[in-house]
């Protein structure tokens, strides 16, 4: 679709590299600093979709950084300034290879472990007579890693994070207790607006000086799992399906068009007409999440604000 943003050939000054992920653009920058821009790319079952979805990228690094600074007080962060909508800048750090994730509820991928007779997941045991979508008596974490092939993650204990000298010990329980303090937060902003965290994940980075900080995205619709609150109770006492506030719905979409990024599956042609209820959306996402009306940043020629943008904050 036109007025989307889905690739960046920037060259900013003393840009020292760039790389593409599969939804942000990360430019190395001299003196300490990392740009990373938002596109408007979506990506589900580890596949890029074809086509951008409008301001999806405006969405993601505003809840994003909204959400580092209601939390900075409590982790402290990378990120330094947001000079346009999609971009957010920050400290350079080195990336921790495990991704912390952390689940208050029977849910997603845990859900599916638990149902082929799973009682264990990344070395925590999940209470037997659980259905779908049940609260944990506690938040449990499960971290991931990437796999040694390709860009899947892949669950791992804690116990095999420090056999294999991934993360320390003195680290990793920092992680734990930093990860612990994020979801209880995000649980409290989400419960302000009539909706449940129920899983998320998290980043983290050392920087320059040894200091941990969180890095990435947090508490965003690609990240993290929402239920309605309303109601939740009584769909789970008739088995009903929960309401979601998440991605979720475009996978279930791809699902039903026969694609879960499996060998041989070809990804279903996307209309403009669906990938415009895409766009509400995730539009419905932001506000539902961050209690403010989203205010659509000028499309006209996106590429050309976000470089006018970040050349004003670098002078």
């Amino acid at each position: 679709m036109k007025n989307t943003i889905t690739s960046t050939n920037f060259n900013f000054p003393g840009q020292k590299s760039v790389y593409h992920g599969k939804v942000r653009e990360v430019y190395t920058l001299k003196n300490n600093l990392l740009l990373m821009v938002a596109t408007d790319r979506l990506s589900a079952f580890d596949v890029v979709m074809p086509k951008g979805i409008p301001y999806k990228g405006q969405i993601l690094n505003q809840i994003a950084t909204k959400m580092m600074r209601d939390t900075e007080d409590l982790v402290p962060n990378w990120l330094i300034a947001v000079p346009d909508p999609n971009v957010a800048i920050g400290e350079a750090c080195e990336p921790y290879k495990v991704e912390m994730v952390i689940r208050g509820y029977m849910s997603g991928h845990a859900a599916r472990e638990y149902k082929l007779g799973k009682r264990m997941l990344c070395g925590v045991v999940m209470p037997v007579g659980m259905k779908e979508n049940d609260k944990f008596p506690e938040p449990i974490i499960t971290p991931a890693t990437k796999a040694e092939m390709g860009d899947h993650d892949e669950d791992i204990s804690r116990e095999e994070i420090l056999k294999r000298g991934i993360v320390s010990e003195e680290d990793y329980l920092q992680l734990e207790d930093y990860t612990r303090k994020l979801f209880k937060r995000g649980s409290e902003i989400a419960a302000k607006r009539g909706l449940i965290l129920v899983d998320t994940k998290y980043e983290f980075g050392k920087t320059k000086d040894g200091k941990i900080v969180l890095i990435d995205e947090i508490h965003t619709p690609d990240s993290s799992r929402y239920f309605y609150a309303e109601g939740y109770e009584e769909r789970q006492k008739n088995n009903e399906t929960q309401k979601q506030l998440s991605k979720e719905f475009v996978r279930q979409w791809l699902i039903q068009n026969d694609f879960q990024g499996l060998e041989g599956q070809d990804v279903p042609e996307m209309s403009d007409e669906y990938i415009q209820t895409v766009s509400e959306r995730y539009i419905e996402l932001y506000e539902n999440i961050t209690g403010e009306k989203f205010v659509k940043a000028d499309v006209s020629n996106i590429q050309e604000r976000i470089e006018s943008n970040v050349l004003e904050y670098l002078k």
